[in-house]
């Protein structure tokens, strides 16, 4: 069965706003690691960004200087509790790319039971990246029995 690389499904999902300290060379590290594009920048006069906003193939993430109380870079906080999935074309190169660029590789490119090759990295900025290539269509009931399987197996 022929899959499509981004699920419909995923296509207007809810857009990541990530807080980092050091939000213009965050860009500069995303258009090396992931080919991001700029789409919007609003700076501070002291270099800072209030908001930014990147494309990676298509999906938006808006992006600003960590500003508290209220937003604090994963950096400040000693991790994040937030991983960014974005669905790209091919999930090896660009993982290559973004380690080639400085990103950790925490897992390689696998393909997964729900029909998806992953891999997961953390940025310099501490954010922690879910690349996937949907790769096969499955059905809710596919995808749960075979999570089934993976449990029984360990």
């Amino acid at each position: 069965m022929a899959a499509t690389t981004v699920p419909e499904h995923y296509r207007n999902a809810v857009i990541a706003h990530v807080m980092i300290d050091g939000a213009a060379n965050a860009i500069d590290f995303y258009s090396k690691a992931f080919g991001a594009e700029e789409l919007f920048r609003l700076g501070q006069p002291d270099g800072r960004i209030l908001h930014a906003e990147i494309s990676i193939q298509g999906s938006t993430i808006m992006l600003g200087d960590a500003e508290g109380p209220i937003f604090a870079a994963p950096t400040g906080l000693g991790g994040t509790t937030v991983g960014l999935h974005a669905f790209v074309d091919d999930v090896d190169a660009l993982a290559q790319r973004a380690v080639a660029a400085g990103a950790e590789l925490l897992q390689p490119p696998t393909d997964q039971f729900h029909g998806d090759r992953t891999a997961i990295l953390r940025d310099p900025y501490g954010h922690v990246w879910v690349l996937l290539t949907h790769v096969e269509d499955l059905t809710p009931d596919e995808i749960a029995r075979r999570a089934q399987a993976l449990i029984t197996e360990s």
